[in-house]
């Protein structure tokens, strides 16, 4: 192997409804990536233990996030859509991280301490070592590029952290097996077995803000369902959020600088112009000096219009699990044997004898 090929990896919990967030910051970017890439697409349902550890509506929810994926537009024929624990290889190679993890790396880790909370010392240990999966799920498969938000850019940095290490500790085993590959890292040259995977962050609404308060992330563990708008809402559901979505007694401004101090108004904003695929500049231009009573239906009117078929899909899936367990049982599968050609190179490198 001369270079590594661009492939694309990327997952989603299934824990909790799939909102409005989700699909804009996640999975219509999945969508698009599909052209001119090879992509995999991972419903990570261990790392739902992380969050919770027992739940009663795993098989639902797993389904859930698939039928999202196809439903959206993932063609999982081209690409592979699988759930996580179908592939024992995403554990196995987490195994090998942990070791070469360094505490001082995790402890480092920002979402670690705040998804913990104060009580840090009753913290699951896969809390703590979540990176090292979320490592191992992106390069048992040797990916190149994942599609991240900014809240899981550090976990990123971290998986090229663990990959560097691992390639310069076994440096001499990678070039006796002859897997490596040689690449540049700054103006290091570097005989890697691992690539130095690279984060794909572009997107016009990265972060999707609370209906009900424009400075809080738009998430599935808020409390108020008038929050979020869920993939799965009826029409009734999302003109009733829209409506009653929090604003301010001021009009939309003509410019991007006059949504400043106004997170609500640009919240909104920036969920029409994702939705109608145009820059927040376009959209003020168009309802500069508008009232939020004129501005508010047109965002249901569009909202509507794109969610609509994407939820009605969802149901129809939902319906026949069948169809969606066949699509996962046959992602498992072609997963499992991309996976497992790189977990029988890594056990030649560390010398694993099987």
């Amino acid at each position: 192997m001369n270079e590594f090929k661009k492939l694309v990896f990327s997952g989603v919990q299934p824990t909790g409804n799939l909102h409005l967030g989700n699909y804009l910051g996640a999975i219509r970017r999945f969508v698009a990536l599909q052209e001119g890439n090879d992509c995999i697409y991972c419903v990570v349902d261990m790392h739902a233990l992380t969050a919770q550890l027992v739940h009663e509506d795993m098989p639902s929810q797993t389904r859930s996030i698939a039928a999202a994926f196809i439903a959206a537009g993932i063609d999982p024929e081209k690409h592979i859509v699988f759930n996580q624990s179908a592939v024992p290889q995403h554990a196995e190679l987490a195994w090998i991280f942990n070791c070469v993890a360094r505490i001082g790396w995790m402890n480092r880790m920002t979402q670690f301490k705040d998804k913990a909370g104060k009580d840090r010392e009753q913290a699951s240990l896969g809390l703590y070592a979540y990176p090292s999966l979320m490592a191992a799920d992106i390069l048992v498969y040797r990916a190149t590029h994942v599609p991240v938000g900014e809240d899981q850019k550090q976990h990123l940095e971290l998986a090229r952290d663990i990959a560097m290490k691992f390639n310069l500790d076994y440096a001499e085993h990678i070039s006796r097996t002859g897997y490596g590959v040689d690449i540049t890292v700054g103006n290091e040259p570097v005989h890697a077995y691992f690539p130095m995977v690279e984060p794909l962050i572009d997107g016009p609404a990265p972060r999707v803000m609370s209906l009900r308060d424009g400075t809080k992330k738009m998430s599935k563990s808020d409390p108020s369902d008038l929050s979020r708008i869920n993939l799965m809402d009826d029409e009734d559901a999302i003109s009733k959020k829209i409506r009653k979505a929090k604003t301010d007694p001021d009009g939309l401004p003509s410019e991007i600088d006059g949504l400043q101090g106004r997170p609500e108004a640009d919240n909104l904003v920036a969920i029409y112009a994702a939705l109608a695929d145009k820059s927040k500049a376009d959209v003020l231009a168009e309802f500069g000096g508008q009232q939020f009573s004129v501005f508010k239906p047109a965002l249901v009117d569009l909202a509507i219009n794109v969610l609509a078929p994407i939820t009605g899909e969802m149901r129809r899936l939902m319906d026949d699990t069948s169809h969606i367990d066949a699509i996962l049982r046959k992602g498992g599968e072609r997963a499992r044997a991309r996976a497992e050609v790189t977990m029988r190179q890594v056990r030649d490198v560390i010398g694993f004898l099987y």
